[in-house]
């Protein structure tokens, strides 16, 4: 299966599906690059035949950032809000699937393009990546989520640094601050990437999306509501035949054979 759009394509094997920005040079965000993208994951959303989901870009970058462009052309403050408010559609709709979202970051990760792999579930990146949010030093400050998920992810101070300073940081510092997953060889981030979707997919999938639910709905509540949460999933899964097919085969010191029901 396989799906052409103007910037944005996808394919599926396996169960994963590959979905890759190509706007060269550097894969910037314009207007219409969002709009593909929010249609794309529409579509992977609502595909049954995908458990996970793998973002890459093509090129030199990951995303370096938003067309700057687009950004000149905005003409007030409303034109600019109503961009905002597609940017934040398109990224929260990413963060809300129910279904993985890895980013597999080999390049320049930067601006909106940080953003977008903050809305990633899961970040793999290669040993050359760079990550920033240089926004500051054209006079605004990331607009598309930056100022209230990175300090989320690598705490409030480094992310005023980062934010404040517009530096760019390195994949290993990336790593110890939580910010991604693993650090691989430039040439291995999409094997990697392909290889941690490969142990989800062969999951059972009724606890995968039960878990991302879980996790997702309980990080916006307080500790005790999200403890409630979590014991009202697991008690679902008890009665599912994944659940006694796992323990069975572990009882029984073999592979589980999970149908997601």
């Amino acid at each position: 299966m396989a799906m052409a759009e103007q910037r944005i394509s996808y394919k599926v094997e396996n169960r994963i599906a590959y979905v890759t920005i190509n706007n060269p040079p550097m894969n910037a965000l314009s207007r219409e690059v969002f709009l593909e993208i929010e249609e794309t994951f529409k579509k992977l959303e609502a595909d049954d035949a995908v458990k996970v989901v793998i973002f890459s870009g093509e090129g030199r970058a990951f995303i370096a950032g938003a067309d700057i462009r687009m950004l000149q052309a905005v003409k007030d403050a409303k034109d600019s809000k109503q961009l905002t408010v597609i940017f934040h559609r398109t990224l929260n709709r990413i963060e809300e699937m129910r279904k993985p979202v890895i980013a597999a970051i080999h390049g320049y990760c930067l601006g909106g393009g940080l953003e977008f792999a903050l809305v990633c579930h899961m970040r793999v990146a290669g040993e050359k990546a760079q990550f920033g949010v240089p926004e500051i030093k054209l006079g605004v400050f990331p607009g598309a989520g930056g100022t209230q998920r990175l300090p989320r992810v690598v705490g409030k101070a480094k992310a005023l640094e980062m934010i404040l300073t517009g530096d760019f940081i390195s994949a290993q510092e990336a790593l110890a601050l939580g910010l991604v997953n693993q650090v691989v060889p430039q040439d291995q981030v999409l094997s990697a990437a392909r290889a941690l979707a490969e142990k989800i997919v062969s999951k059972g999938q009724l606890a995968v999306r039960y878990a991302m639910e879980v996790v997702i709905e309980g990080l916006k509540k307080d500790l005790y509501s999200g403890l409630e949460l979590e014991a009202e999933y697991f008690a679902r899964l008890c009665e599912t035949e994944d659940r006694a097919e796992g323990m069975a085969a572990f009882l029984e010191k073999r592979e589980p054979k999970f149908k997601d029901r």
